[in-house]
């Protein structure tokens, strides 16, 4: 099975950038550790695209939840790429999530 391809989006890139900096505001190490174990997340999604959950009311946008953050996505079969759209603090106002 040929694994997909991953592309973030920038302001998935943003988002993953704004949780680390969050973090190491108080533990450096923890944002490191938990920056990597996002970023291990999403590279599992290469071999197993469809695992995350469907979004209700999203259609075509699923979602992988580790620890406190979703990581928000679309599967482009064609391309056979997986797009990153949103890393999303679960733990904020879910009205001030913006998606496509």
């Amino acid at each position: 099975m040929v694994p997909w391809r991953i592309a973030l989006s920038e302001q998935a890139e943003l988002d993953l950038e704004g949780v680390t900096a969050f973090l190491a505001r108080k533990n450096v190490s923890a944002a490191e550790r938990i920056g990597l174990e996002i970023v291990e997340v999403i590279f599992s999604l290469a071999t197993l695209p469809a695992r995350g959950a469907p979004m209700r009311g999203r259609p075509g946008l699923r979602k992988v939840v580790h620890r406190h953050y979703v990581v928000i996505y679309r599967l482009r079969e064609t391309q056979h790429r997986v797009e990153i759209i949103r890393i999303w603090d679960g733990r904020l106002d879910p009205t001030q999530l913006t998606l496509p």
